[in-house]
């Protein structure tokens, strides 16, 4: 080979004196050629595995290109370059379609079937090369495996496309000889991501077995509902769907109106890596290109996506139809991805400069573009959500451990779509246990998750620039277009000890976080999240200049982050769940929506500046909500006079009042692709109408509401979840929950093993998804023993209760029927009302007697009605009881709030002041039938007291839709003397 390429240059006297002056070595492949051959333009070789071997008689000495003719390469096996292949900066190695889009490397097979009937439209041929078939292919497009419920294009944002809860139940699989092979897909439970399964067989009962699941590393089970099995006969229903029977090596397939069978290409799909880059740190394969070139037919890797990444919530499989191992200076340039089945390009460990430019990864099964390294680089590496570090002992060495990761790469004017057509833990961009990757100039479309997820804070330094990422988390739940984590080595699911550590060593969050990512110049738009989302413990990001077109800023807890100069088109800022002094900025901004905080601010939960933006807002009073807390004290609100909004121009005019509080106006015009032939197909994202938020308050927390009464249990503070709180809890919806907002130190809840911000999510096995469901199944239970289900740091636990505080419950038809009356209590020397009462006097409420009628009722409307007794001297409370007339059968139910005091006098009516108040617990039996008289109490168990009190206060609220108030009849109080 040596003799036939050095007869192109000009002699090895003259290579060795004047190399400059030598023409480059150029290798010629055609799919008519002969690997035999010269490998020259008129006598080409066949295969590119030729042409590489006979590359390898000049790389390092001479520039090699190696030129690839038009035609469908099938690769019998993955094309290896190792570092015998390197080329060198002065001579680099370029591997080039003639044609840009005209070579396709294929790792699959084309068959030549007889097509004969089946039944009803379906076609079969025997197909005896085709040992297993992943997917098949029609002319050019990937087809369908047999499933259940049918695809159906127009449900985009349906998981599936298509799901159903009884996708793999007993009865449906009845209708299945041997599902075997099968597969399932379900949805992660909160939809945080997905999972898919291998279908075994089925037991002698009828039920399905698989293997799998382990997809997610949020282990937490398959959405009840979200699932859809494939690559069953039975369900082969539907034009586009095929089942390949290995057995008896025949192919079923319904095809497309208009498909002529006898005329098709039919391809199957054979390897799922096409393109192998082995090298290491010692010996890296460097300075090639791959340009120009379409590659297809990669075969789906789901049931290998088993790797846990550092605490997020991803699994992934080391493997693309690219794969890069150990390079430096390789690119991929120009060059189409086409409905492969798993990663298109995975840049794995070791990696420097990898660069992918001007290329078009669409319809991809996984994700687009992965650079992932390589955990034993990593310092105290922790894999599984719910693992922790000692902070006590870890590694206080800032960085990275080894090289072993990629950094200095590059993806650049790409455009990125139909990404996660398989998997539901995608990403166009994926970044984990790496340093400065470059994401600029490029488009990313149409993501089941995240356009751009970076998985840790490993070890920053990244730029995000002039990026176009829209129509994002279509499928999963809870992400935005860009997603991180910072599950870092300083960062703890139970916080509170992360807090610790750091208010002593402020340094720990940025021990991983050790560069600056920035965020700058890009247009984001996510209808199913937040635009930009920094959740659990990301640090350390500076992020100005961008277009949020839909779901605004979150920033969750973490370290420095710097939000400047940024635009919220409809919304604005989410801040979620911040540690103390976390020294985050928040300035300059124009938003349009108040600040929507889930369980923050506080006073040291505040960052180190939030101020000076400008809400655009027909509500002078929209920036005030946080004000109390030093937020935009200085900020403004009006008109920013966007220059042309309805165009997707949201620079400001001059004069505007945002130029008045540091704004700066920023290009609108150069977000995405570049590339003329990628900008020309890309699309752009929907330019949101202007809405104006009128109305004062949160719009995430629905219609405004009267407030009512407080509720309590145990003495904590109970707290129905709105709005963007479930993600602050990392919970979902439906499943609800009733956090403990306020659990001080001596309260009962804090003595029975419950904590602050703990979410109580059943009792006893039964659900509570709100406070009424909470109180209503207390009061169900009584004083029997207690099991709570409940969240804490996104966990779900079990707690068994000691004997505690509990409600006892009486309905009768008449007053003699009630087994507990007013006389076996401690008469109480006074009641008084925090209101005006109608009809009764007050008095009657202690005079020990239970007539009918409306008693001392509060007026029609009245939220907050309260009664208070002094017992004449603080005494230890075991009991606090009241009773009801079912006065025109809707009064009997009570909601009542019940507190405590131990002042020397009387302590007024400010509930709120918690030096003379005490809560103790709430009463709520509305979602309970109502007798003739209905008696209710807060106990203490046997032989204990609610606390030693001398004033007892029932907070009360009405009990009917149209706001009418309890009739009580009596009040009383057991205590001991």
């Amino acid at each position: 080979m040596c003799n036939r390429f050095l007869a192109r240059c000009c002699g090895t006297a003259v290579v060795l004196l004047v190399p400059l002056w030598l023409p480059a070595a150029e290798i010629f492949v055609a799919t008519t050629g002969d690997d035999a051959g010269p490998g020259t333009r008129s006598a080409p070789l066949r295969t590119l595995a030729a042409a590489r071997d006979a590359a390898r008689e000049f790389v390092g000495r001479e520039r090699v290109t190696v030129l690839v003719a038009d035609g469908v390469y099938y690769l019998p096996e993955p094309l290896v370059f190792t570092p015998d292949d390197s080329g060198s900066e002065q001579f680099p190695v370029i591997y080039r379609s003639e044609n840009e889009g005209g070579a396709a490397l294929s790792g699959g097979t084309r068959l030549r079937l007889k097509w004969r009937p089946y039944r009803d439209g379906i076609m079969q041929a025997t197909a005896p090369e085709a040992d297993k078939v992943d997917q098949l292919f029609v002319g050019g497009v990937r087809q369908r495996m047999a499933r259940y419920p049918n695809y159906d294009a127009h449900k985009k944002t349906d998981a599936y496309q298509g799901f159903a809860a009884d996708a793999f139940s007993k009865q449906r699989a009845a209708r299945w000889a041997d599902p075997a092979g099968g597969y399932i897909h379900a949805m992660h439970r909160s939809r945080w991501g997905g999972y898919h399964y291998r279908i075994t067989g089925k037991k002698p009962s009828g039920e399905v077995q698989y293997e799998g699941g382990w997809q997610n590393n949020r282990q937490m089970g398959m959405h009840e509902d979200f699932r859809m099995v494939e690559n069953i006969f039975e369900e082969l229903d539907a034009p586009g769907e095929w089942f390949h029977n290995a057995a008896s090596h025949t192919l079923y397939y319904w095809p497309e109106p208009g498909v002529d069978l006898s005329e098709a290409n039919i391809e199957v799909v054979r390897l799922s890596r096409l393109v192998d880059f082995q090298g290491s740190e010692a010996a890296p394969v460097r300075f090639i290109t791959l340009q120009g070139f379409v590659v297809r037919h990669a075969a789906r890797t789901f049931m290998q996506t088993n790797e846990p990444l550092l605490r997020s919530d991803w699994a992934i499989h080391r493997d693309g139809a690219f794969l890069l191992t150990g390079t430096e200076d390789v690119s991929i340039v120009d060059s189409e991805f086409d409905q492969v089945g798993g990663n298109a390009i995975f840049v794995n460990n070791y990696n420097r400069r990898t660069r992918v430019l001007g290329c078009h990864l669409h319809d991809v099964g996984a994700s687009g573009v992965c650079f992932v390294g390589d955990p034993d680089a990593v310092r105290d590496p922790l894999f599984e959500y719910r693992e922790k570090n000692d902070l006590a002992t870890i590694d206080r060495t800032p960085g990275p451990k080894t090289n072993n990761y990629p950094a200095e790469c590059e993806v650049a004017d790409c455009l990125i779509h139909g990404v996660g057509r398989v998997e539901r833990q995608p990403a166009g961009v994926q970044v984990a246990m790496a340093s400065e990757i470059t994401i600029r100039d490029t488009s990313i479309y149409d993501c089941d998750r995240a356009g751009i997820n970076i998985g840790d804070g490993c070890w920053g330094g990244h730029l995000i620039e002039r990026c176009d990422v829209f129509d994002t988390v279509l499928e999963t739940h809870d992400h935005g277009s860009f997603n991180s984590w910072g599950r870092d080595r300083f960062w703890r699911s139970d916080r509170d000890v992360s807090q610790k550590a750091i208010d002593a060593e402020p340094s720990l969050p940025f021990l991983d976080a050790v560069k600056t990512t920035v965020i700058r110049d890009s247009r984001w738009r996510c209808d199913h999240g937040w635009d930009i989302d920094l959740d659990d413990g990301s640090s350390n990001y500076d992020i100005y200049n961008n277009l949020l077109l839909q779901g605004g800023l979150k920033l969750r807890e973490g370290f420095r982050r710097r939000a400047w100069n940024n635009v919220a088109v409809n919304n604005g800022f989410h801040p979620h769940v911040w540690y103390n002094h976390s020294e985050d900025e928040v300035f300059a901004n124009i938003f349009m929506a108040a600040h929507r905080g889930a369980r923050m601010p506080s006073e040291t939960a505040k960052g180190k500046r939030v101020d000076g933006n400008l809400f655009y807002s027909a509500d002078p009073a929209v920036k005030n909500r946080f004000t109390q807390f030093g937020w935009d004290v200085h900020s403004v609100v009006g008109d920013p006079m966007f220059v042309d909004p309805a165009g997707g121009d949201f620079r400001v005019e001059p004069g505007s009042p945002a130029l008045d509080v540091g704004f700066k106006n920023f290009p609108m015009d150069r977000f995405g692709v570049k590339k003329p032939s990628l900008k020309a197909i890309a699309r752009t994202p929907v330019i949101p109408a202007v809405r104006i938020e009128e109305r004062r308050g949160d719009r995430s927390r629905g219609p405004a509401r009267r407030a009512a009464a407080a509720s309590y249990w145990l003495g904590a503070t109970l707290h129905d979840l709105f709005g963007e709180e479930y993600s602050a809890y990392g919970v979902r919806k439906e499943d609800g929950g009733v956090a403990l907002a306020e659990a001080p130190s001596d309260c009962e809840a804090v003595r029975c093993g419950l904590r602050q911000n703990d979410l109580v999510q059943a009792l006893n096995g039964v659900k509570v998804a709100n406070t009424a469901g909470l109180l209503t199944t207390l009061a169900e239970i009584g004083d029997e023993p207690l099991v709570i289900s409940v969240v804490r740091d996104q966990q779900t636990i079990k707690l068994t209760l000691p004997a505690s505080h509990y409600i006892a419950l009486e309905s009768a038809g008449s007053a003699e029927a009630l087994t507990h009356l007013p006389g076996q209590a401690l008469r109480i020397k006074s009641v008084t009302a925090n209101q005006r009462t109608l009809n009764e006097p007050l008095e009657s409420l202690v005079d020990g007697r239970l007539t009918g009628g409306y008693g001392p009722v509060f007026a029609n409307g009245t939220f907050s009605g309260a009664y208070k007794a002094d017992l004449g001297a603080t005494k230890p409370v075991t009991a606090i009881r009241s009773w009801s007339s079912n006065t025109n059968g809707n009064r009997g139910a009570q909601r009542v709030a019940l507190y405590g005091s131990r002042s020397a006098m009387d302590p007024g009516w400010d509930l709120s002041d918690r030096e003379r108040f005490t809560p103790l617990g709430t009463i709520d039996t509305t979602g309970l039938s109502s007798g003739a008289f209905n008696a209710a109490g807060l106990h203490a168990p046997k032989g204990r007291s609610l606390g030693e009190f001398r004033w007892i206060l029932w907070s009360v609220s009405p009990v009917t839709p149209s706001g009418e108030n309890t009739s009580f009849q009596e009040l009383a109080v057991e205590a001991r003397d």
